[in-house]
């Protein structure tokens, strides 16, 4: 008699069921994705739920300057302040903050776009609820372990065995990347090349291959390693010279889509790339035009200035997310800074985005309309913007894996 359990013994063992019994139901497995490759993502996490509010500011509403008497930004035709602190107008409601200037000719070229009031169904407002429900895709504890993007990696064959095809820019892979597909830490192509010294990298090649080789359980793990390093001397960490014009500020940010540019130039087959910036925090003297947040907005601004100029040739091959884990409370505080808050604003660059435009529902400042009548109103789940640039541009047609319990609508953010 054929038990269920010398069913699954003889199944395991090798698998000697040509045919199966007429009594099993007969089951279709869906095959993973199988897509040529779509656009590179370079994924920016501003960590410590930057204030959405002062970099696209709603300076057509009054409310803004009434909730905001003292970190508020000046409108664009505002005279008694220096033009250098006042908002860059958008479209004669929305402006961005001066700091973020260099990416006017993005905005211009309608290669940027924001939209406002994005953000997770999550309510904490806790850094690291919001950040490790985000990362996943979910919106509760019992949702998968691993990270959308790390989903995304796992249900689209690009037919891409690149050790470089993931990366995260820093010492630890992020969650959003954790999954079954590799993916790689990358604190700089310089750390690989042990600081330019090329016998000290054949030693520890020579040293990798004769460990891997005699212990099969670590062969696969091993070629990987060996892999990435002989893939990673293509690349000269000190001689690259970004494109003329190209001016990477000397920041941890800067230096960081710096290798992401090399990566990308070089052709390894680098198709996500995340890189994280901290200190978005800002319960205490924030500032407006000038100030602690200015100068964080200053450094992301120059460094993807920089960025994108160096890496034109590819931008319709490129898409760009920026996003936060969430918004800042509307009000001031009075230590002239802001507290957690909600809705938050993401941030879209790349040669086929709807740019020139802030995309999402805009509902106001009014107390009426307000999340709690404390904080912007998440009108647009992150997931749609995501999920619509997975679909688009990274053609994994899979959305529902990486977002599983959650149906993506398309909001037109990109072509």
């Amino acid at each position: 008699m054929l038990t269920r359990r010398t069913f699954l013994q003889s199944a395991l063992a090798g698998l000697t069921f040509s045919v199966f019994p007429s009594w099993m139901p007969r089951v279709a497995f869906t095959p993973k994705n199988v897509s040529p490759r779509g656009d590179v993502l370079v994924c920016l996490f501003l960590r410590g739920a930057a204030d959405a509010l002062n970099i696209v500011v709603p300076f057509g509403e009054d409310e803004y300057y009434r909730q905001r008497p003292t970190i508020a930004l000046a409108r664009p035709d505002d005279t008694r302040v220096n033009a250098q602190l006042r908002v860059k107008d958008l479209d004669g409601f929305f402006g961005l903050h001066p700091a973020l200037e260099k990416l006017m000719p993005a905005w211009q070229a309608k290669q940027l776009a924001f939209v406002h009031a994005c953000g997770a169904p999550d309510e904490s407002r806790s850094h690291f609820q919001a950040m490790e429900l985000m990362e996943r895709g979910c919106e509760s504890a019992s949702g998968p372990a691993t990270g959308w993007l790390g989903r995304h990696l796992a249900s689209l064959d690009t037919n891409n065995h690149s050790p470089l095809r993931a990366v995260g820019i820093g010492e630890r892979v992020p969650r959003m990347l954790q999954g079954t597909i590799p993916a790689s830490a990358l604190r700089s192509i310089a750390d690989f090349h042990l600081r330019g010294d090329g016998a000290a990298v054949q030693a520890m090649q020579n040293a990798l291959g004769h460990l891997y080789a005699s212990d099969d359980a670590l062969n696969e793990i091993g070629s990987e390693t060996l892999n990435t390093l002989t893939m990673i001397e293509k690349l000269s960490a000190t001689e690259y010279r970004p494109r003329a014009g190209a001016t990477y500020p000397e920041t941890e940010l800067g230096m960081g889509l710096k290798q992401v540019a090399a990566l990308l130039k070089a052709q390894v087959g680098l198709e996500i790339a995340c890189v994280d910036v901290g200190g978005w925090d800002t319960h205490i003297a924030q500032g407006g035009g000038d100030g602690a947040m200015a100068e964080l907005l200053r450094d992301v601004g120059n460094s993807l200035a920089a960025f994108y100029h160096d890496v034109a040739d590819f931008s319709q091959q490129l898409s760009i997310v920026v996003m936060s884990e969430f918004g800042r409370r509307v009000q001031e505080n009075g230590g002239l800074g802001t507290d957690h808050g909600h809705g938050s604003v993401m941030w879209l660059m790349g040669g086929n985005v709807r740019g020139g435009r802030v995309h999402g529902e805009w509902r106001g400042l009014q107390s009426e309309n307000l999340f709690q009548g404390m904080d912007v109103a998440v009108t647009t789940d992150y997931r749609d913007v995501l999920g619509e640039v997975l679909l688009k541009r990274l053609r994994n047609e899979n959305v529902a894996e990486v977002f599983p319990k959650y149906q993506v609508t398309m909001r037109g953010v990109v072509n």
